[in-house]
């Protein structure tokens, strides 16, 4: 049987009586998959696993993820939350749900804590998960930029073809490749909506069609220029900024800024799917914060 995620928020707002105005939900991975438990998986043996299928060589070096905060490396694991984001609202919903592992893509400690004390929020979050017996682990650059990860699975929700690698200089973790077909640009804009369920974007335009195509989830606006030497007309990234997108026609590309969250959040899916190969229960929880209004 297969349950919905929801977020407190939505509960919160039903006992108030306002109305609740849910966001859209990216590739509708809110659901749980069930199925058989593999008895006697501990937390330790579920950090190996994701380790060797999201290898750390793949990371940026300024980058801090995998292991984030754990109870009990010898806890048995039951359940995993999966997330984008590390949302104080994902961990109570963690906590009283009866989930032990919070697995997301934007690593909970990004900067070095200097102290643990509930006054920093990053602070106070890592003292909940630890005394509610949630360990948390969080796998960012490295998925990025690792064969099969991110921005392949982005390349293929757009549908490009022969896709290949580009760069900033330091890492190759974007894709680029062709669309079937040449194709209006607008009409390809509608499809990056519908495939990402994004509840709207951001448009520069250079070229009236689209076909070579340079996609890169999150914040991409370092990779235009290699989006450009690599070849691309059009450049799909979550988030770009607007001296860029001013700059666009100038550049010769177009940029279509798609949201950081909508481009990202088809991790959610990834995460399942490798959770229920391992044989261990999960669902996905939607974190965006983050409305058109």
């Amino acid at each position: 049987m297969y349950t919905a995620e929801k977020p407190l928020w939505k509960n919160r707002l039903r006992a108030s009586g306002k109305r609740a105005r849910m966001p859209r939900r990216s590739l509708r991975c809110s659901t749980a998959i069930t199925g058989f438990w593999r008895a006697n998986m501990k937390l330790h043996d579920l950090h190996s696993a994701l380790e060797t299928r999201i290898p750390r060589a793949y990371a940026c070096e300024w980058d801090n993820d995998g292991l984030m905060c754990t109870p009990d490396p010898d806890a048995e694991v039951r359940r995993v939350l999966c997330t984008l984001d590390v949302t104080d609202d994902a961990l109570r919903y963690a906590a009283a749900n009866g989930f032990d592992v919070v697995l997301s893509h934007h690593p909970l400690i990004f900067h070095k804590l200097g102290a643990l004390t509930p006054d920093d929020h990053i602070a106070k979050k890592v003292l909940f998960a630890v005394q509610n017996g949630i360990s948390v682990l969080s796998y960012h650059t490295r998925f990025d930029a690792m064969p099969g990860g991110m921005n392949d699975l982005l390349a293929g929700a757009l549908c490009l073809m022969q896709t290949e690698p580009f760069g900033d200089g330091e890492s190759d973790m974007g894709r680029i490749g062709l669309l079937p077909a040449e194709i209006d640009i607008y009409d390809f804009c509608a499809q990056i909506k519908r495939v990402l369920h994004a509840d709207a974007l951001l448009l520069a335009k250079a070229h009236d069609t689209a076909h070579r195509v340079a996609v890169l989830g999150g914040d991409g606006k370092d990779f235009i220029r290699g989006a450009i030497a690599a070849g691309a007309d059009t450049y799909v990234s979550g988030r770009l900024s607007y001296n860029t997108m001013a700059e666009a026609a100038e550049m010769g590309i177009t940029l279509v800024e798609a949201g950081h969250f909508y481009t990202e959040n088809i991790i959610c899916a990834y995460y399942l799917r490798l959770l229920a190969a391992l044989g261990i229960p999960g669902a996905c929880y939607d974190s965006n914060r983050i409305e058109i209004v």
